[in-house]
């Protein structure tokens, strides 16, 4: 049985308790939240992780993404990034390589990853049939249910499928005249295999087939957002709206089916619009986790997509959405390095921490008092251990002069915190 099955019968598992505990909230409620369809437990029976829970009242979680590309297909650079990720405090990582020996690097990460591995199946398929074939036009439907079939039984936690890209969202599409049609990769592949083939998205055609798949091993479905708005000009606009719609009702679906969903969204969306996209989002989708690409607030940031990003996550974040994608520095440009990949994962973790303190999630904000106190006593040691980068702050901290070891050089001997606590010590010794 299913976690979905487990929980309908009011069956309480030890991994449901773990969570529970990991996320300071009761296993029964936890429990009901998952057969409601607005929690999930994201791990794959086959992957030995802990397992993580995403979804309402529980901590906003951050993902973050790598994999090679047909210019760049170092794996030893993935899996220094991997690590970088786990350092810095992902909850996830999705692989998202398009190039080298794309199976085996699937296999190692989710050999090295403590944490749970997402990816894109189309991404693959897409690759071995322009491999195969020449084009992605002349994949057959078995072979990209074929590549679904591997990344379930090797261990993959959850799988964005573009679902609810179907022709009828493609009509709404023409008709409402974008500046930028398609953005999402996974999209663009499946309307170009659809306009070719003049058939109907497979994997909303065959749904019953995927969720099958994703039964078999309690993985879930990410239902991706093929149509989400590549610029704030297409924000909140009839495709994406169509394109929701349907995807509630295949996150019923999955639920009714026993099957793990949650809902990817946008993209670009101006500040003003995320609270609203959210909202529709909960309503359309009866609270179904809500996934977003930040969302980007502005389109001219590029070299600085990672604060943009973190902008819209933390405004997302605060409004419902249950899990962050992160972005680099690097988005829209070329393929994240290192440290384009530390940076990305630092923004979208203090965007997570942000919200979940307006949220008002039990714990979120117990750091920040401490980091007050250790503020008070200027202890720098403490400071830096409760920093998001203690590197970082240990190295700025390092470049201070050496008579301003208590204090920071912003202030040096003019420090508020020093000139108020010998004041009131002056105050206290005249009584």
């Amino acid at each position: 049985m299913t976690r979905v099955e487990l929980a309908k019968k009011g069956v309480i598992t030890d991994e449901v308790k773990r969570c529970a505990e990991r996320e300071r909230t009761s296993p029964e409620r936890l429990s009901k939240d998952i057969a409601e369809g607005v929690t999930v437990i994201l791990r794959n029976i086959n992957h030995d992780i802990e397992p993580v829970a995403v979804g309402r009242g529980l901590r906003t979680k951050v993902n973050a993404n790598i994999g090679t590309s047909k210019d760049r297909m170092s794996l030893q650079d993935e899996m220094e990034k991997l690590d970088i990720i786990i350092k810095y405090g992902a909850d996830t990582v999705m692989d998202l390589s398009t190039g080298g020996p794309i199976r085996d690097i699937r296999r190692l990460m989710l050999k090295s990853s403590p944490i749970p591995v997402g990816t894109v199946p189309i991404y693959e398929a897409a690759v071995r049939a322009a491999e195969t074939h020449g084009s992605i036009v002349r994949m057959s439907v078995d072979e990209l249910f074929q590549v679904i079939e591997e990344h379930g039984s090797e261990g993959v936690d959850f799988i964005t499928v573009h679902s609810g890209l179907t022709l009828k969202a493609v009509e709404h599409l023409k008709e409402e005249g974008r500046i930028l049609d398609i953005v999402s990769r996974g999209g663009a592949f499946l309307v170009e295999w659809m306009i070719y083939n003049e058939k109907e998205n497979p994997l909303y055609e065959y749904y019953d087939r995927l969720l099958e798949i994703a039964y078999r091993y309690d993985m879930t479905l990410s239902l991706g957002d093929g149509l989400r708005p590549g610029c704030l000009a297409d924000a909140t606009d009839r495709a994406q709206i169509q394109e929701l719609i349907t995807l509630g009702e295949l996150h019923q679906r999955a639920l009714d089916a026993g099957v793990q969903s949650m809902i990817e969204g946008p993209g670009h969306v101006p500040l003003h619009q995320i609270e609203t996209n959210i909202k529709i989002q909960k309503d359309l989708c009866k609270g179904a986790p809500f996934y977003v690409l930040g969302p980007l607030v502005t389109d001219i940031a590029m070299g600085y997509d990672h604060i943009a990003g973190a902008i819209g996550g933390a405004l997302a974040a605060w409004a419902g959405a249950d899990f962050l994608c992160y972005l680099t520095p690097s988005e829209h440009i070329r393929l994240p390095s290192l440290e384009d990949v530390k940076e990305g994962v630092i923004a979208s973790k203090i965007a997570a921490h942000a919200a979940d303190i307006a949220k008002g999630i039990p714990g979120a904000a117990d750091k920040d008092l401490q980091m007050a106190r250790f503020r008070k006593a200027l202890d720098w040691e403490g400071q830096m251990r409760l920093s998001f980068d203690p590197e970082k702050v240990y190295r700025y901290r390092s470049e201070a002069p050496p008579q301003e070891s208590e204090v920071c050089s912003m202030c040096g001997e003019f420090c508020a915190i020093k000139t108020v606590e010998r004041a009131l010590r002056s105050k206290s010794s005249k009584k």
